[in-house]
């Protein structure tokens, strides 16, 4: 008879037999339990997202196979830093600090959907999406660290694919994202007192314009 499609949008490594999985899965004759653990195991760096999975069954055989998508890179990010959104001005407000270490690890998740040809090359295109956000990695701009992975200088961490990063460099982290506000503080004052300038020359305009 061929093959059998069931697609499906599920909370990483909470899929369970319910509704929309359960039902859809059924009439194939396919051991639902089995479906749903290896769902679960492949989901399980997504947890607290939704993932959307693709269940491809073979209707003579009963056998199947699972495909997983991944959540855009930018979501990726916000999760791994518990941020809620970007920065409406990356270049100077700066929302986080990311250790090369979560940048590999989300390089990982997304390896199979980027078009990098090697993990070195996965995780600069997560760094450049941390810097669209307004978010350092090891203290610096993409630029900046990225011609250090050039060079070599993080080539022992992206080899062993660390992704654990220690509680020392957390605190190291945070204290560089500290200094790089301190000294972006003057400038992105500027730039809101600016912004907060025209908003209100936009809302006089409104008011003539009204009148």
């Amino acid at each position: 008879m061929g093959k059998e499609k069931i697609e499906a949008l599920v909370e990483g490594g909470k899929a369970t037999a319910a509704p929309p999985l359960g039902p859809a899965l059924g009439p194939l004759k396919v051991n639902i339990g089995e479906v749903i653990s290896e769902i679960n195991k492949k989901t399980e760096a997504f947890k607290g997202m939704k993932v959307p999975v693709k269940v491809i069954v073979d209707t003579d055989t009963k056998e199947f196979e699972i495909e997983v998508g991944t959540p855009p890179v930018s979501q990726l990010v916000k999760k791994e830093l518990g941020l809620d959104k970007g920065s409406g001005i990356p270049n100077k407000d700066k929302k986080a600090n990311m250790s090369i270490e979560q940048a590999i690890k989300i390089a990982k998740m997304k390896m199979d959907s980027l078009s990098a040809g090697s993990l070195k090359a996965a995780v600069k295109t997560i760094i450049g999406s941390c810097n669209s956000m307004g978010i350092l990695v090891e203290g610096k701009t993409a630029k900046e660290i990225n011609k250090d992975i050039d060079e070599g200088k993080y080539d022992e961490e992206i080899n062993a694919e660390k992704t654990e990063t220690s509680p020392e460099k957390q605190q190291m982290l945070k204290e560089q994202l500290e200094q790089k506000r301190r000294e972006f503080s003057k400038e992105l004052e500027s730039i809101k007192a600016k912004t907060a300038k025209k908003e209100e020359k936009k809302e006089e305009k409104k008011e003539e314009e009204k009148k």
